[in-house]
């Protein structure tokens, strides 16, 4: 038996992974998330029955972390993997966003992430195993217009995991980080303006961007082969990349233009 924690399991890549896990009769998933209906969705439509287990989770809401992981533990005795895919995104200029803006994403996407892991660490740590799996994004190695407190956010799960890696790593805990670049979900229609409201629309990059099924299998087999990074994207993702590795100054002049949304 294997336990996966997925959070952001009710749509988008998250539901994707439920999905694909779930074709496996060895994997128990644990399904988090603030829609409880949704989660129930899933789980419904997966058939996944006694080996599923809804748990609701705001990764706003810290406080209440100690007792959803004692529940997440005690369901089957066991986590062995924890993918930390709930997040929101940004659609606006710098300029025009409110510091409580950048602090709700940088508390959902680095805060929320972060402190689930910690609080799931000394159960790793007693077993001598376990696996966090980050889901970053492209925007987590390389900014674009009207991302920045996204960017931002993703660039500090990558410094906050590159750590934990070197730090538990001879303890038996792996760490991997998954940057996957446009997938066709509505992370585009949740995603925060400057003033607060939610976009509630498709981007067109979005909308043209890779199966959520398809990324999900290939984060599956990045997480059975402990790969410590990989870039899940289009041409355009991965020649930003590759940009960025070898020629950043005209990756930036290209940044100036391309076509974020």
């Amino acid at each position: 038996m294997k336990v996966i924690w997925i959070t952001g399991a009710s749509s988008g890549i998250g539901e994707a992974l439920v999905k694909v896990y779930s074709e496996n009769k060895e994997n128990h998933i644990i399904l988090s998330s603030r829609s409880k209906k949704e989660l129930d969705r899933v789980l419904k439509e997966t058939a996944l029955e006694d080996r599923g287990f809804v748990l609701p989770l705001d990764l706003e809401k810290d406080l209440t972390f100690p007792t959803i992981v004692t529940r997440a533990i005690a369901k089957w005795g066991q986590i062995d993997v924890l993918i930390g895919n709930g997040g929101i995104s940004q659609r606006d200029l710098a300029e025009n966003t409110s510091m409580s803006v950048i602090r709700k994403i940088m508390e959902v996407n680095y805060f929320g992430n972060v402190s689930l892991s910690l609080k799931l660490l000394p159960h790793f740590l007693e077993r001598g195993k376990g696996h966090f799996v980050a889901v970053s994004s492209v925007a987590g190695k390389i900014g674009t217009r009207f991302r920045s407190a996204y960017s931002a956010s993703k660039h500090a799960l990558h410094g906050f995991y590159d750590s934990l890696r070197a730090e538990v790593h001879d303890r038996g805990i792996r760490v991997t980080i998954i940057c996957p670049g446009y997938v066709k979900t509505k992370i585009s229609y949740n995603a925060l303006l400057g003033s607060g409201k939610v976009q509630n629309k498709m981007d067109d990059v979005q909308n043209n961007g890779l199966d959520p099924i398809y990324v999900a299998r290939v984060i599956v087999k990045a997480i059975d082969k402990s790969k410590e990074e990989v870039l899940v994207g289009g041409l355009q993702e991965n020649l930003g990349a590759l940009l960025k590795r070898f020629w950043p100054g005209l990756l930036s002049k290209k940044l100036r233009t391309a076509k974020v949304t």
